[in-house]
């Protein structure tokens, strides 16, 4: 009789684990899904849409502006490099370092400029949000 309530305490502990993991799992996906999105958008060089990634209340109080905007057409993306990917700094934030290679329209230099990410997931919307904004395309 004893060794039922114990199977079943068993049972509970690993339905309890192969739930936190199937999270775990979707998470993971979910991050890879959203930072080869993210890598793409930026690669054709598309920062206002690029801009739908950062997190939305970041987004509100820190809307591009139009001189934003007119900088980001001033390059063209010629290649955007991920390195290692994702490095977790906690159990729902994540730091990218990118290499991001631009061409100026007007003069066609090229330069590479460093972009430091850091992804936030949110557990209400189950989503990865960009919460360090768009590369900085004016640094030396």
């Amino acid at each position: 009789m004893r060794r039922i309530p114990s199977i079943l305490v068993v049972l509970s502990v690993l339905s309890v684990l192969l739930l936190a993991g199937c999270a775990t799992k979707a998470r993971s996906d979910a991050l890879v899904t959203t930072l080869n999105a993210y890598g793409s958008t930026v690669r054709w060089g598309d920062f206002q849409s690029a801009a739908q990634f950062i997190e939305p209340a970041q987004r509100a109080a820190h809307p591009l502006s139009k001189l934003d905007l007119m900088r980001y057409q001033q390059v063209k993306v010629s290649d955007y490099d991920d390195g290692a990917g994702p490095v977790p700094t906690g159990d729902f934030d994540v730091q990218q370092t990118v290499q991001v290679r631009l061409i100026n329209i007007h003069t066609q230099s090229e330069r590479t400029v460093t972009d430091h990410q850091t992804w936030h997931y949110d557990q209400k919307t189950s989503h990865w949000w960009l919460t360090s904004g768009l590369p900085d395309i004016t640094q030396d």
